[in-house]
């Protein structure tokens, strides 16, 4: 019984893989691997909020307002706040479209896990294939992904607002500065490191927080399958009820923090 709740629990772990040297599908890989399953999940979830979010856009109108536009107001409504207290700046426009975007993907991405374990898996397995997660964020490739997409729109960000040369002699000027110039070249290689591990540290800490939680999140779930049937629903349900708080605060934090991150891009040292 412990070796077979091993392996049902190591199953449930593997992605779904394609080797691209040869073009092979495996449960695992190196460096020239996708995962396709992560890919699937999160280009469907996609282009499923995208076409609802079309749709709905077509049919809004200002006398007859339905749920769906109403709910959706109130969304853009709040995210909006969210980002004219953080960043003042009339001009950025699509940061609150950015922000909408990444709250509503997460948070899609993430509700994935409150699916029962083997529903889709299961389904699949009948057609033959073997391997199949469907929590994109418990992949630590996408996190990254995702966080690594944010950094270089704040960099783009901040050497729009600073210029070029502005921006990358702020890696030798800042946090210390000094009036003597030559106290300052001192300082510079101080100020490079720091300045480094700061800009390396965001993203790194945005695809790790993400991932840890949902990985967590999901890992519970998968342990809770392999109890006796009647302990399933006596343990599964609270921490169902418990992980939608999760699902939905990962997903809003990983917004907020790409927005703070946008707000100090532009601020001068």
């Amino acid at each position: 019984m412990a070796q077979n709740s091993s392996l049902y629990i190591k199953h449930h772990l593997q992605n779904l893989t394609l080797n691209l040297k040869n073009f092979t599908f495996s449960n695992s890989g190196d460096f020239w691997t996708l995962h396709l399953d992560t890919l699937i999940v999160s280009w469907v979830l996609g282009a499923l909020f995208l076409g609802i979010m079309y749709f709905y856009a077509r049919k809004a109108t200002v006398s007859n307002i339905h749920f769906f536009q109403n709910l959706t107001e109130m969304a853009i409504e709040n995210i909006s706040i969210q980002v004219n207290e953080v960043i003042k700046d009339t001009k950025s426009l699509f940061i609150a479209p950015l922000a909408l975007t990444i709250f509503v993907w997460v948070l899609l991405m993430n509700f994935m896990d409150l699916l029962p374990i083997d529903l889709i898996p299961g389904a699949l397995n009948l057609i033959g294939v073997e391997y199949f997660k469907v929590v994109p964020t418990t992949d630590i490739n996408l996190t990254f992904a995702l966080s690594i997409g944010v950094f270089f729109i704040v960099l783009g960000y901040s050497i729009y607002h600073k210029g070029v040369v502005k921006y990358f002699l702020e890696f030798f000027t800042a946090p210390f500065r000094h009036p003597n110039i030559f106290i300052q070249i001192l300082l510079s290689p101080f100020n490079l490191i720091l300045r480094l591990v700061e800009e390396f540290a965001r993203p790194v800490s945005l695809a790790l927080r993400l991932f840890g939680n949902l990985y967590a999140g999901e890992l519970i779930f998968i342990l809770i399958a392999v109890l006796p049937w009647w302990s399933q629903w006596l343990l599964g349900a609270p921490w169902a009820i418990f992980h939608i708080l999760v699902v939905v605060l990962q997903a809003f934090i990983f917004m907020v923090l790409t927005i703070v991150y946008l707000s100090l891009a532009k601020e001068e040292h």
